[in-house]
């Protein structure tokens, strides 16, 4: 999967097509992430300590990862991401990294 934790994202499909979001939370295994603001829904919850009163809570939906596509901060247009691998000379390794398709700038990914 190309698309990670903080990653600028625009939605390509469904009810909350063409809005942007930062990537919350993204599950591997099941090929799909959480974007803030997007794919909302409703929780009806008991009363707990966390939420004493209960109720009824909104809260985000994952979508799958094919109906998302990463915002390349340098062009800020929404592009595929692809794969170069970069020497480190500080570690003295080889390190893979994601490269914007359109203007070839590195996506660095803050872990």
């Amino acid at each position: 999967m190309r698309v990670r934790k903080n990653d600028q994202v625009l939605v390509l499909a469904g009810n909350y097509k063409g809005k942007k979001g930062k990537v919350l939370k993204v599950f591997p295994e099941k090929q799909r992430v959480i974007v803030e603001g997007v794919n909302f829904i409703k929780r009806h919850t008991r009363p707990s300590q966390q939420n004493p009163q209960g109720g009824i809570v909104e809260k985000e939906a994952p979508i799958h990862v094919s109906n998302v596509m990463v915002v390349c901060p340098k062009c800020n247009t929404p592009s595929r991401m692809g794969k170069q691998i970069v020497f480190d000379e500080a570690r003295n390794r080889k390190n893979s990294v994601r490269v914007c398709k359109n203007c070839g700038e590195m996506l660095v990914s803050s872990k």
